[in-house]
């Protein structure tokens, strides 16, 4: 008589629970792996967060092509956007105003020593004053700004300028033209201080803002005698008219 060896109960509990899992008895491995349920949340997610698609679309796919050189990513590097902002910045509104600034620098310049000549002559009439002549010698229209800043000898102050006399307009002069200004010497009643004589005369010339450099100096030649001035000195804005600069 054979004798039968029982299972041990753990083995036989295993197998009837493998048999019973897809009702074949083989196991049914693609219902419950858990990849494709995973894969889906991963391509929904990264979308959200405005990632491009899924983990391989992220790198290939359309989103994050689009992202990396498709048409917003040409838009950010190479496309139409910079494209169009190059086209701004080289257009027709940048290149006029270029034009009118070089155009403006072209046929406007500064009144200074270098494109002027100019002459100092005390006048009879009004008493203790000298007239400024500054004629436009260059080629180009020049606006003589403010006011001549004067320096007799070594002197070591500025002559004030005479308010009223101040131009609505900056006086400008066309090749060959002529600008004035007058300066008052001295107090006809003596009362001025520091009285002397000078026999060298700068003119100084301003730029575009006051008290700027607007270029050379010019040295006119005073008479052989000399100019009397005192402490009271003072001189007008360039002026148009030879009339008004011997007004004050």
């Amino acid at each position: 008589m054979r004798k039968y060896h029982a299972l041990p109960v753990a083995l036989l509990a295993a197998l009837a629970l493998t048999a019973c899992q897809d009702g074949t008895g083989t196991k049914d491995e693609g219902a419950a792996h858990p990849e494709p349920a995973s894969a889906t949340v991963t391509a929904t997610h990264p979308a959200e967060n405005g990632d491009s698609g899924t983990e391989t679309s992220g790198a290939t796919g359309t989103q994050g092509t689009t992202g990396a050189t498709g048409t917003e990513g040409m838009s950010g590097a190479t496309g139409t956007q910079p494209t169009k902002g190059d086209k701004t910045a080289k257009g027709d509104k940048t290149v006029k105003g270029d034009k009118a600034a070089k155009g403006a620098t072209a046929t406007r310049v500064s009144c200074n020593g270098s494109n002027t000549t100019v002459t100092a002559q005390p006048v009879r009439r009004p008493l203790n004053h000298m007239l400024l002549t500054v004629k436009n010698t260059g080629s180009k229209m020049c606006d003589l700004t403010y006011y001549p800043v004067l320096r007799f000898d070594e002197m070591q102050w500025v002559p004030r300028p005479i308010k009223d006399s101040k131009p609505q307009a900056v006086t400008t002069l066309a090749p060959g033209e002529s600008g004035y200004a007058g300066v008052s010497l001295s107090a006809a009643d003596g009362s001025g201080e520091w009285g002397t004589t000078s026999h060298k005369l700068t003119v100084g010339f301003q730029g575009r803002t006051p008290n700027s450099d607007g270029g050379p100096s010019a040295l006119p030649t005073l008479p052989a005698k000399g100019v009397y001035y005192d402490s009271t000195l003072t001189v007008t804005y360039w002026l148009r008219d030879m009339d008004d600069a011997l007004t004050y």
